[in-house]
């Protein structure tokens, strides 16, 4: 019997473990992962970017937690020698028509409480001598950093302060009563007073075999990167970003320097018929059958067609990923980049076809279900996680006295 159990072997699971043992020494503490390593899937397969929270709706937890998320996780890697670097983006608007969202970008960023500086043309290319844009926003507390690396490390601080790990353990079936919830999963069955779920890509089926039932579902999107050559990484210094197409819920192919020094181009948006599908012919019935026999998508797909056909054109024609980047950087040629990894994005979608903007937390019996956890997650993951430990009740041990 464990006092707390969390699902999820990703940056938000090991997060908030962390912040659960923080908060409750004595108490006893689990994870479980499917996978047979930690960051298997959405964590370790990002952009690496420490965001600073710039695009979220002021006052949304998505806001809140990624500006305080992005200060907190600088001050982790500080602490543990996690190699990063705050290095800055710029966001450019490359003609005239893209100067008044950029504007509210901008508006957005001081109401978000961040120090984002107004670029001229000039300025812009102080920064980025290759982009071509007319203005220009710099959002200064950006950066990057490796996000295997900081799940690593809380698995190692979570073991040394006597916290138990299981990888390899799917969960297979969850019962919750008034007292207890008991999982079921492919090494054994776990008893827990309390359950936290950060199944990423797979939380919507978890909060299922709770018998908890939503008009909520996870959609999964694959993002596809492309990399520049090294010898041409000369023409990005740091970090890239379009405005985004406020019609569209992504922030649309971007320039990033990984922390190995390497350009990423991307990621694009497209339906993925597999929750862990990684090339582009991925396909699994039950994941497809999930997303093609769901309502919610048809009513999102029919309201985003324009922009998602878009995003299937630059997934299989690299000639259109790669105009996309030359409206940002036009040196870069199709014969500079070359085909890198891919992730996917755990997205939760309503049955009304509205994509769940926020994050997003659902209870049950004895337990919490983090069924919407996308982008801005793994930056904002410490300060998910104290979030969680927050709801989540305390379990007083009682101490007999040998006098």
């Amino acid at each position: 019997m464990y006092d707390y159990l969390v699902i999820g072997g990703g940056i938000v699971g090991l997060s908030t473990a962390l912040s659960i043992q923080k908060r409750y020494p004595h108490a006893t503490l689990a994870v479980v992962e499917k996978e047979n390593k930690w960051a298997s899937h959405q964590t370790g397969r990002n952009s690496g970017v420490i965001h600073s929270g710039i695009y979220y709706k002021p006052g949304s937890l998505k806001a809140t937690l990624a500006k305080l998320g992005s200060e907190s996780m600088v001050r982790f890697c500080q602490e543990n020698g996690i190699a990063h670097e705050v290095c800055g983006k710029v966001i450019v608007a490359v003609d005239d028509t893209e100067k008044a969202n950029l504007n509210h970008l901008y508006e957005r960023g001081i109401e978000n409480g961040l120090q984002v500086q107004k670029l001229t043309k000039e300025s812009l290319l102080d920064i980025e001598p290759h982009v071509k844009g007319v203005e220009g926003i710099r959002v200064p507390s950006t950066g990057i950093v490796d996000y295997q690396k900081v799940t690593k490390k809380l698995a190692e601080i979570l073991e040394y302060q006597g916290a138990h790990l299981f990888s390899g353990t799917k969960v297979t079936n969850i019962e919750e009563d008034k007292d207890e919830a008991i999982i079921d999963t492919t090494m054994g069955t776990f008893k827990s007073r309390y359950l936290i779920n950060c199944a990423g890509l797979h939380s919507d089926r978890m909060a299922r075999l709770a018998n908890i039932y939503t008009d909520l579902k996870i959609v999964p999107f694959r993002g596809e990167y492309f990399e520049l050559k090294k010898e041409k990484s000369y023409l990005v210094k740091n970090l890239i970003y379009p405005v985004p197409n406020p019609d569209f819920p992504f922030l649309g192919v971007h320039l990033t320097r990984m922390m190995d020094g390497t350009i990423h181009a991307g990621p694009n948006a497209v339906l993925s018929l597999k929750r862990e599908g990684y090339r582009k012919l991925s396909f699994n019935a039950k994941d497809a059958f999930d997303v093609l026999g769901f309502e919610g998508f048809w009513k999102m797909a029919g309201g985003n067609l324009k922009e998602g056909l878009k995003e299937m054109g630059r997934s299989f024609h690299k000639k259109s990923f790669v105009r996309s980047l030359q409206r940002l950087v036009p040196e870069i040629q199709e014969q500079d980049v070359v085909p890198t990894h891919s992730g996917v994005r755990a997205q939760a979608l309503l049955k009304n076809g509205q994509l769940v903007d926020d994050f997003f937390i659902i209870p049950g019996k004895r337990s919490l279900h983090v069924c919407n956890a996308p982008s801005p997650a793994a930056t904002a993951s410490l300060e998910i996680g104290d979030a969680i430990a927050g709801k989540v009740p305390s379990f007083t041990r009682k101490t007999i006295s040998l006098s």
